[in-house]
């Protein structure tokens, strides 16, 4: 797997390969984006358009991409959003709509990002290149849509909270959903000690409503703890349509608040990379399937729980 993250050297009679050390080389093509851009003033709302990707380099070993988009404004980063995950392709069609709110007097210092990223289930995702627009550029008297070139993708300069690492495994013929929380990574530093104490707490959810909680062991003094821990729930075919699993790592504080480090949400109406490992949960049913996930913070996925009921 390690292999799917070096860019592979592609022989497609790349002339790039042929230049001598003198002649300029062609910048390196990432491929193209094609969106559209809307402004509600009834509503106050930005409403950004996912169309489609064209041209998008080779990022896995196998020649392909598992392509998709994320999707936020500058400065705030408050919301974020991402398309789902296409497999094996370099050209795309998302079809997917997100709206932002925001006043129209405040839309002109906004920058809209929308980054294409390779998923990979088992390290990091590769951005594979980005469109930037500031808003203060665009005529919103009219609907916007076109093509354009990704360029390179400047590091999320977003705060890390840190990655976890999780198996689901579903049952049917038993009604049996297993969450095995496998490690973390790269956790937030929460104590002064420049440390944390970290545990997960898994909430088993339908409407908005805790059915269920369970926790792990807490791990004293560090940021990249090693769990594997085994949790089941009774949960029959019919209700997982409807539910879904919040995962949320803390640090355990003896005499405060437990603070939380970072929050995912699987389940049946969960985005991105989190609806992709559930769909393909349910895919296989009998089999733990195994996937990394960024952490977000609380907020974020709980005003996400909220919307959903």
């Amino acid at each position: 797997m390690d292999g799917g993250y070096s860019k592979p050297l592609k022989d497609e009679g790349n002339k790039e390969t042929e230049l001598s050390d003198n002649e300029p080389k062609e910048e390196e093509k990432l491929g193209r984006l094609h969106y559209t851009l809307d402004y509600n003033f009834t509503d106050n709302t930005l409403i950004v358009g996912i169309l489609q990707a064209a041209e998008l380099p080779a990022m896995d070993v196998g020649g392909s991409s598992d392509p998709y988009v994320k999707v936020f404004l500058l400065p705030d980063k408050k919301k974020k959003f991402e398309t789902k995950v296409h497999r094996k392709t370099l050209e795309p069609n998302f079809n997917e709509t997100f709206t932002f709110k925001v006043p129209y007097t405040e839309l002109g210092g906004k920058t809209l990002m929308m980054t294409v990223y390779d998923f990979d289930r088992f390290s990091k995702h590769d951005a594979i290149g980005a469109v930037k627009i500031l808003m203060s550029s665009v005529d919103f008297s009219q609907s916007l849509q076109e093509w354009r070139d990704l360029q390179k993708a400047e590091k999320e300069e977003s705060e890390r909270l840190g990655d976890i690492c999780l198996s689901l495994r579903y049952v049917p013929t038993a009604g049996k959903l297993t969450v095995v929380i496998l490690e973390a990574k790269n956790l937030k530093k929460m104590d002064v000690g420049g440390l944390s104490d970290p545990y997960a707490k898994i909430h088993l959810m339908q409407n908005g409503k805790r059915l269920k909680k369970k926790k792990t062991t807490t791990k004293k003094h560090t940021l990249n703890p090693y769990f594997n821990e085994s949790f089941s729930f009774e949960v029959t075919c019919e209700q997982m349509e409807k539910v879904q699993i919040a995962v949320t790592v803390l640090d355990y504080d003896k005499i405060g608040k437990n603070d939380a480090i970072g929050k995912v949400l699987l389940g049946s109406n969960s985005t991105g990379t989190e609806q992709r490992h559930w769909e393909d949960m349910v895919a296989n049913p009998r089999r733990p399937i195994a996937q990394w996930h960024s952490l977000k913070p609380e907020d974020e996925v709980n005003a996400l729980i909220s919307n959903k009921k």
